[in-house]
């Protein structure tokens, strides 16, 4: 199945049907799949880790066409960091595959098992989603993490990246392929969107009888086209809302490197936190030196009336800050009195993406790890450990924030269902 060439614009007609013959190709590159042995998606993943550093060269002359467009359209420093590649990040993409290739094969796998009193055997597993459609902005490296996931699971993947990374998602797309070639597995496998025409998301979003699943990862805007056109299932991945929580009895020096880290490490990323709650017994001894170090390495606080008295530089926060994903250098920071209030907040103002306390209580960590209803919580650690690569899974297809089916960090095993296999020796049902 011949992709699309890359273009700006076409008749939606005829995109719809592009992503129709896509589809069918998927499907039956799926049936191909749910029998291949993992040995086999195991060399197709390596050998495109392979392809991947080969092709170092072009991918970042690709990257390169993406950054100019990216700066013509006018993205913010943020975004074009989550577009850039180098070096080092494209052998990160190609170390993920060589990872994801090591995992345990999913597919297949006994989730559980037991016998009934009328000897009937009846185990839970492990089966392929299907068709998978990824929808993305902005970061190409999605491109690698996502076919190898779905390929891992059994999956076919149609990809559709942002208008911004197209002609590095497609060099990144080509490599997969060329990985499943030589592995003697279906190239359709793995297919990518050819054209920036909005058309293609809402062709994708429209089609059951091709695809099974969609995952969208990008901004609010992207996220809630998906969810209102969406015919197909949808993991939702709303947006990184992340909060750090510094309890009265967190360690001044933990709380310190965890606050700078979890904003500054990477701004971009959406596991980066936006809001700093801090329990008023300890403001006046842990904010000043956590907002001079963030100024001092160029982020924006916005506070409440408190922290603008301990931090001259901090402009007032109003209440839309409180509900932002800056995605850039810019914090809020707002004093809480204790536990229950730091939990109110981030129970009207967060997205249940991923939310840190900072504290040596170990009663009020569990407090907050048990009450704090987010995909991801944490105990004196960086929200920016809110990664699969970081959870052990390989990489990640994105962080679901809903609760059904997948939550948190999709690896391999979050894009599979499951059948029940029963085993008899004749029984029939009285």
């Amino acid at each position: 199945m011949a992709d699309m060439a890359i273009a700006s614009t076409q008749d939606a007609d005829a995109i719809r049907a592009e992503i129709r013959a896509m589809g069918r190709a998927a499907k039956a590159a799926t049936a191909r799949l749910a029998t291949t042995p993992p040995e086999a998606k195991t060399r197709a993943l390596r050998a495109a880790a392979a392809a991947i550093r080969a092709d170092q060269a072009d991918i970042l002359a690709e990257n390169a066409k993406d950054m100019a467009f990216g700066k013509a359209k006018g993205l913010t420093p943020a975004l074009l960091d989550r577009l850039e590649l180098n070096p080092a990040r494209i052998e990160a993409m190609a170390q993920g595959l060589d990872d994801i290739a090591e995992l345990p094969d999913p597919v297949g796998a006994v989730t559980a098992e037991w016998t009934r009193p009328n000897g009937l055997r009846i185990a839970r597993v492990r089966t392929p989603l299907g068709v998978i459609g990824v929808i993305y902005e902005s970061r190409p490296n999605v491109t690698a993490d996502a076919g190898a996931l779905c390929l891992k699971a059994g999956n076919a993947v149609i990809l559709r990246g942002g208008s911004e990374s197209i002609h590095s998602s497609t060099r990144i797309a080509d490599c997969l392929r060329a990985g499943l070639r030589e592995a003697g597995l279906p190239e359709d496998a793995v297919q990518i969107v050819r054209t920036r025409d909005r058309a293609a998301v809402g062709a994708l979003l429209t089609e059951p009888e091709f695809i099974d699943v969609i995952v969208p990862r990008g901004g609010k805007s992207l996220i809630q086209r998906v969810m209102d056109e969406a015919r197909v299932p949808v993991f939702a991945h709303l947006e990184g809302l992340c909060h750090v929580y510094l309890h009265t009895a967190a360690d001044p020096r933990k709380a310190q490197e965890i606050a700078w880290n979890a904003k500054m490490r990477r701004t971009g990323v959406c596991g980066s936190a936006e809001t700093l709650l801090v329990d008023r017994a300890v403001a006046g001894v842990l904010i000043p030196p956590i907002a001079a170090r963030l100024i001092e390495a160029g982020c924006e606080i916005r506070g409440d009336e408190v922290v603008r008295a301990l931090v001259p530089e901090a402009v007032p926060a109003t209440e839309q800050d409180w509900l932002t994903e800056y995605l850039d250098a810019i914090l809020s920071i707002r004093v809480v009195d204790g536990l229950d209030a730091a939990i109110a907040h981030i129970e009207r103002y967060g997205s249940h993406h991923t939310d840190s306390i900072v504290t040596e209580d170990q009663a009020a960590a569990d407090a907050f790890l048990k009450r704090v209803d987010s995909a991801i919580v944490m105990h004196n650690a960086s929200t920016q450990f809110a990664d699969g690569g970081e959870f052990g899974m390989g990489a990640e297809i994105g962080i679901s924030t809903g609760r059904m089916h997948a939550r948190g960090p999709v690896g391999a095993e979050q894009l599979t269902s499951f059948k029940y296999v029963v085993r008899g020796t004749g029984q029939t049902r009285p």
